[in-house]
């Protein structure tokens, strides 16, 4: 950022001289007997000259194994420039790496990562999205993310999705089976039937996905796929095991219907190598995925190799509203943003919580990450 420039001519650049004081990593526990994926796994970044930051890590299993990493590496950021992200990311990386580039590390440096942009975005003055470039949008319609239907009845899942599609008007649904992933195939008829049915209900041009958690062999994801293809769905989400790259390529390739995949995916290398195998929309997840500078790095690839871009995201917190600002400065933004959880447990932490409106989330353009917290519900609630 600079100011207006003087007399001479010259631009002055508006000082950045800001360290890292301390590092906090913790769950938050928002209601009382949350099981741990309904928990909050944050890292809270301080600096010398008052400034913080918020950090969210994924919440499987609470969180609980990114947290511990980021324990392990906060005293050697003390003095840090959190200017420095990438740098501090690489490093910690490489530093880390024999517990495995994926999963817990991923999750710790992404936390970290989306704290240290709301600080560079506080210090400057500027929300992230203008921080990485500038937004084509600054509204962005969601879809309806709504799980759990594999042990619902059909009447059942009709009425789900009924009231989310009703209270919330969302641009798109889709519909997550998140059944058991040692079951393949276990009932391709009824999971078929139920797909018919939510057609039914929401009528043949509304946009609809399908999302199987990973339940299919490769014979019952292309069985299911020329279901859904007949029924006009618009994208058929991790039909196979995910950490079965070629069978998910196998598929992807021999379906019409887009094929995704990729939210398990912690790596850019990764993600290449499903692109390779012939996916062509990913959804890695900003928690998971080296959080802000991590996502970015995975527009870039999807732009060189024209893949579409589609970000998973679950709970609507810090880690949300971090992924909107990417989305943001997205060209080709194909997809609506993902809102699978329109619980507002969260929301008194939050001066500003982030709530859909008219089927669209405002990306806040305050500095930074643009959210209000409130340290000492926080605190309250730490686990």
């Amino acid at each position: 950022m600079l100011k207006d420039a003087p007399a001479s001519g010259r631009p002055v650049p508006v000082r950045a001289d800001h360290r890292i004081a301390s590092v906090e990593a913790f769950q938050v526990s928002w209601r009382p007997g949350d099981v741990p994926g309904r928990r909050t796994a944050m890292v809270r970044v301080r600096t010398d000259t008052g400034l913080t930051g918020y950090g969210e890590a994924s919440p499987m299993m609470g969180g609980e194994h990114s947290l511990l990493v980021v324990r392990h590496f906060s005293d050697s950021l003390v003095g840090a420039d959190p200017f420095d992200q990438a740098v501090i990311q690489d490093r910690l990386l490489h530093r880390y790496i024999k517990l495995g580039p994926e999963g817990a590390v991923t999750g710790a440096l992404a936390a970290l990562d989306i704290a240290l942009w709301d600080i560079k975005g506080k210090a400057l003055g500027l929300p992230i999205y203008k921080l990485l470039g500038g937004a084509w949008r600054t509204k962005l319609p969601f879809y309806a993310s709504i799980g759990g239907n594999a042990e619902r009845s059909v009447d059942d899942v009709v009425r789900t999705v009924e009231r989310r599609w009703r209270s919330e008007t969302p641009a798109a649904i889709k519909i997550r089976w998140d059944g058991d992933r040692t079951r393949q195939d276990h009932d391709i008829p009824g999971d078929i039937a139920k797909a018919k049915a939510v057609r039914g209900l929401v009528g043949d041009d509304f946009p609809l996905a399908f999302d199987a958690n990973n339940q299919y062999s490769v014979g019952g994801a292309i069985r299911v796929g020329r279901a859904l293809e007949e029924l006009g769905y618009i994208w058929f989400e991790e039909p196979v095991q995910h950490y079965n790259v070629r069978a998910m390529g196998e598929v992807a390739q021999r379906l019409d219907i887009t094929v995704s995949a990729a939210e398990q995916t912690y790596t850019t290398q990764a993600l290449v190598d499903m692109i390779n195998a012939g996916v062509r929309m990913v959804q890695p997840d900003i928690v998971k995925m080296g959080g802000i500078t991590g996502l970015m790095q995975c527009a870039a690839i999807c732009f060189a190799h024209g893949v579409e871009l589609v970000p998973h995201q679950t709970q609507p917190g810090i880690g949300h509203v971090a992924n909107l600002h990417v989305l943001a400065t997205l060209m080709h933004n194909t997809k609506p943003a993902e809102f699978a959880d329109p619980d507002d447990r969260m929301h008194a932490a939050f001066e500003n919580p982030p709530i859909p409106r008219n089927g669209c989330f405002d990306v806040p353009d305050g500095p930074g990450l643009g959210l209000r917290l409130r340290d000492e519900e926080l605190d309250r609630r730490r686990t």
